[in-house]
């Protein structure tokens, strides 16, 4: 997790160089634009990678192609960005089009081909350049609110086609579809100990400081009295001229007695790079408080290649006879700007607050591997699993392994081991390692050797083996049991599992297989009779779901059908 803060500067430059193309690209829909997410808006575990486009609270607007180019990616998927296509341009740019209800023209002949060759509605197809050309305005699909979209709209992005990196659609002269004169607002300024020994405002812990609104419209921060080394966070959100959602800053800046000292902005990144968002915010209040407060300094440095900062990273070493003057810039695109002042100075009076007492028994170095393991349990860290050294509470009892909690974030998958001595050797492929909240069971994919358990995880917690020996739930929205179902156009199914999780469902016409969708936010499979594959007459139904570990559930029935002449 080491890198250089010159090439952290130096990518920072080659971002900012870049020249995007202004009026290639047409917008991807035709009404006017509104934003009710924007590129890196906050978000669990990830950063945003595009703009999430209103589509006036509906389903079925038409949604176009941005430029020429030809279809190259297309994937349908239950969660993600859901139904969803890609578009590969000239210029070396491709656009993402996701949340889609539906492709047309030959995308969706494509598409719908495809999921009946694989017998699955769940496909990820990459088309050759000569197989789905579009033009510049072409009619793609119809805008949705598939896969894990909390309402309609369309989700859009633009990617190197090189790297895969994405980059914010603002710079491809999207700004003159978008008004915005509303600086950025800052809520909540925190300040940080860096060190054991820091004292802050008589303080061992972090603290809020107070923001007392200027004349001018800046802020000013209620003086920070420290010795030792410390560091800032913020909460701040951007607004437009015509919505009132909450979105994601452009620009971050501070200044120590006017020197640049820490600054990152939403040009472009790399998947790869998504998962840092927990190391750029104080995750433990994320996770305590849902406040998502920005870092504005590095206690162990981490690649987020948005970030440039001084040789300190951030943190400002409060020494006796020096007083300091802090300032954190924020602004959007447009150059909108908010700022606060924070006055510091050195004070060696001792704390009234102290730290928060720690009982952890163990010690873990971020850079290094970890293994902890007592009776029948164990948790194996590989180096690179964690930002920072913390300390950990462990332990195994009542058959559960105490792994911490999640209040530290974890980048990488971190390895739990459990051998069984209390299941039956015949129960024991209907197990499972579950994260266990309260009374939830969360499934993580687990191998079995015998009597030894593994799975793999991201999220501390407690785990234990879970047992399922309960079949999936299918349940008929509407009873066609020797019914004539002539006027129906869709057959609508609800599914679901208690315990491990669905891991496959198919369904069955006559003997043949049918494409059902799958809506996992509805728990609804439907299928579509324009299909073509019903019968006159009589129509024998089968459908099979199939949980996590084997447990399967079937639903059979027959109806009547005459076929349109």
């Amino acid at each position: 997790m080491r890198f250089s803060l010159l090439t952290l500067f130096f990518c920072n430059f080659i971002f900012a160089q870049t020249q995007y193309p202004k009026d290639y690209f047409r917008p991807p829909l035709d009404i006017p634009m509104q934003l009710s997410g924007n590129f890196g808006e906050l978000r669990p575990n990830h950063f945003h990678a595009g703009f999430d486009l209103k589509t006036n609270q509906r389903e079925g607007l038409n949604v176009y192609a941005v430029a020429d180019g030809y279809v190259s990616r297309i994937k349908m998927s239950t969660f993600g960005n859901g139904k969803c296509i890609y578009i590969t341009h000239p210029n070396g740019y491709t656009s993402v089009y996701g949340h889609l209800q539906i492709a047309v023209g030959p995308i969706q002949d494509y598409v719908h081909k495809a999921q009946y060759a694989e017998q699955s509605f769940e496909i990820e197809l990459f088309p050759k350049p000569e197989e789905l050309p579009v033009t510049k305005g072409q009619v793609i699909g119809l805008s949705g609110n598939t896969g894990s979209s909390e309402g309609p709209h369309l989700h859009f992005e633009i990617r190197d086609s090189k790297t895969e990196f994405v980059v914010n659609p603002i710079f491809f002269g999207f700004d003159q579809n978008i008004k915005d004169s509303k600086k950025p607002a800052i809520s909540n300024l925190y300040v940080y100990p860096v060190t054991e020994n820091t004292v802050v405002n008589q303080s061992k812990q972090p603290l809020l400081l107070s923001l007392a609104l200027q004349k001018d419209g800046t802020y000013l921060a209620g003086k920070v009295k420290a010795n030792g080394k410390i560091g800032f966070g913020i909460s701040a959100v951007d607004f437009d001229d015509v919505s009132n959602n909450k979105n994601g800053v452009f620009n971050v800046s501070t200044f120590l007695n006017g020197n640049q000292s820490y600054n990152y902005q939403f040009n472009t990144y790399s998947f790869d790079e998504m998962r840092y968002i927990n190391a750029l915010i104080d995750y433990p209040k994320y996770k305590k408080s849902g406040q998502r407060v920005q870092k504005l300094f590095m206690k162990t440095p981490f690649p987020l290649s948005i970030i440039k900062t001084d040789s300190l990273r951030g943190i400002v070493s409060v020494d006796p006879n020096l007083a300091s003057t802090y300032r954190i810039e924020v602004s959007d695109y447009f150059g909108n700007l908010n700022s606060v002042t924070v006055p510091i100075e050195y004070d060696p009076a001792a704390p009234i607050v102290n730290a928060e007492v720690n009982t952890s028994k163990y010690f873990v170095r971020y850079n290094k591997d970890s293994n902890f393991e007592k009776d029948n349990m164990s948790v194996f860290f590989p180096a690179g699993t964690f930002y920072d050294d913390f300390n950990m509470n462990f332990d195994v009892k009542n058959n559960r392994i105490y792994i911490h909690e999640d209040v530290v974030p974890v980048h990488s998958n971190f390895k739990i081991t459990i051998k069984d001595s209390v299941y039956s050797e015949d129960l024991r492929d209907k197990l499972f390692i579950g994260r266990i909240s309260g009374n939830s069971r969360s499934y993580n994919a687990t191998i079995r050797k015998g009597d030894v358990f593994t799975a793999k995880s991201k999220i501390l917690g407690q785990y234990g083996l879970v047992l399922d020996t309960i079949a999936p739930v299918i349940r008929i929205n509407k009873p066609i049991q020797d019914k004539w179902i002539s006027d129906v156009k869709t057959l609508e199914f609800t599914i679901g599992d208690s315990l491990s999780g669905i891991k496959s469902y198919n369904g069955f016409l006559n003997g043949n297989w049918i494409l059902f969708e799958y809506d996992n936010k509805t728990r609804k499979i439907t299928h579509k009779f324009e299909d073509g594959i019903v019968a006159e007459g009589v129509n024998d139904l089968k459908i099979e779901v199939v949980d996590n570990v084997g447990n399967s559930a079937i639903f059979e029935t027959h109806f009547f059908r005459s076929q349109p002449k």
